[in-house]
């Protein structure tokens, strides 16, 4: 019998013992493992949507809820700011570009966004078919919304107030064609709907519009119903006198806002503006000018991630902490175990050194126990993580539309490595007192 079958029978004979010390190594193997394919695929996620964007200007809030917002899509906006002040801010001669976005609409869960026709360069974007939106009320679809919409080139569509389906309030009196599809690049623009800023405009206006028309309905039909009964012939003369004079009132000062009414850039707003810096300056300079001097606030893409990592940081080193804690206890686990089945197995192997087996054979025999419930443990491990990071890209993938389906990580083959040498070490002793066994007392015995 080869010292490979040995093994296999050792493992089975004592199978609650060897389930226990597989199921502890494993489940280090597994949080550390999944702590490293989730971090490393969401810093990925982090760093390429950020795209080169140095700032981020938007209503005023929360810094990192607008960098959610305008760069990631996955929070709602901190409000809308006047686009003509932010026009005002784009002549500053340390802004090289600005890109401005126009939230608020929604396709089935993916993001309806105004903006112009270079925020696409910002991910590289190339077109799969189709060509870029051109006038109100075309789009250009991201790879993901065409494959799980089911949109294709030449389709319409409407959009919804918000980013959930079932409670927003759906635009039916506008609808988008489809004109062309991006090819997948792994960033956000993958779920984006992009369309010019006008459209987004004109059907918010269409919006307010209806509102207010339903509204004024509504407080006449009240007014009516109030006066109806109780109405005299006198009393509705003079409502009447009263109300005429209220109208010409009224037209009167129609004509005066009207003679005084804003360009059509004045009373328009936007959710927030994508800037690139032109040197260095722009980060010292412009955060400041703009949250102390105007009624918008800048938000800095770089020290909200890195805030973000720091918050993040803390607790992965504290379960990665854990998972090391449970590793080690599972060493110490195989280590009893392999120290107390030789009292049991003194007997087998002094057996086997006396049918000529050398001392390295059982030596070898006791090490490979211990470095095979490593293995399994690790291959287990290995297996639960990538279960596990199934299930957080599929939660991620519904909810956020960003998938971090991760298969490979270079330091699968550490783990490896360090599975192995746990293994041998909660092995070394016990194998030495098994190389020792004296034959002739274990025997007589």
């Amino acid at each position: 019998m080869n010292i490979f079958s040995l093994n296999r029978k050792q493992i089975k004979a004592k199978p609650l013992s060897s389930i226990l010390n597989i199921f502890l190594f494993a489940t280090g193997v597994a949080i550390i493992s999944f702590l490293f394919l989730t971090t490393e695929k969401i810093e990925n996620q982090l760093n390429n949507n950020v795209a080169g964007i140095d700032l981020v200007v938007g209503a005023k809030g929360s810094p990192l809820q607008l960098i959610l917002a305008g760069i990631y899509h996955i929070d709602h906006p901190t409000g809308n700011i006047q686009y003509k002040e932010a026009l005002e801010l784009t002549k500053n001669s340390l802004i090289r570009q600005a890109i401005p976005l126009a939230l608020g609409d929604s396709y089935r869960g993916f993001r309806i966004v105004g903006t112009d026709q270079t925020y696409p360069d910002l991910y590289h974007g190339q077109l799969k078919e189709g060509m870029l939106w051109k006038t109100d009320f075309e789009s250009t679809i991201g790879f993901k919304v065409a494959e799980k919409a089911g949109l294709k080139i030449g389709d319409s569509f409407t959009g919804v107030h918000g980013f959930i389906e079932e409670a927003g309030h759906a635009h039916d009196e506008h609808e988008y064609i489809v004109t062309g599809i991006f090819e997948e690049t792994g960033t956000v623009l993958d779920q984006l709907i992009l369309t010019n800023i006008a459209s987004v405009w004109k059907i918010h206006e269409h919006h307010h519009e209806h509102h207010d028309d339903e509204h004024i309905e509504s407080e006449n039909a009240h007014v009516t119903e109030a006066e109806e009964p109780h109405g005299h012939p006198h009393d509705q003369t003079h409502a009447d006198e009263h109300e005429h004079g209220h109208a010409d009132a009224d037209a009167d000062a129609h004509e005066q806002d009207h003679e005084h009414a804003p360009d059509s850039a004045d009373d328009k707003e936007i959710t927030l503006l994508l800037i690139k810096y032109t040197n260095p300056m722009g980060a010292i300079t412009l955060p400041r000018l703009v949250n102390s001097s105007t009624n918008m606030q800048a938000a800095s893409p770089a020290l909200e991630i890195n805030r973000l990592y720091s918050l993040m940081g803390v607790g992965v080193h504290t379960i990665r902490l854990i998972a090391g804690f449970i590793i080690i206890i599972s060493a110490f686990s195989i280590f009893i175990s392999l120290l107390n089945s030789l009292k049991e197995r003194k007997y087998e192997l002094a057996l086997i050194r006396s049918m000529g087996g050398s001392r390295n054979k059982l030596f070898s025999l006791v090490v490979m126990e211990g470095i095979s419930i490593a293995l399994i443990g690790y291959l287990l491990g290995l297996a639960l993580s990538r279960l596990g990071m199934l299930l957080v890209s599929y939660y991620t993938e519904t909810n956020y539309h960003y998938s971090l389906q991760h298969w490979f990580n270079i330091n699968d083959f550490y783990f490896l490595f360090v599975s192995l040498i746990i293994g041998l070490l909660s092995a070394l002793i016990p194998a030495i007192k098994a190389m020792r066994t004296d034959i002739s007392k274990t025997l007589s015995e």
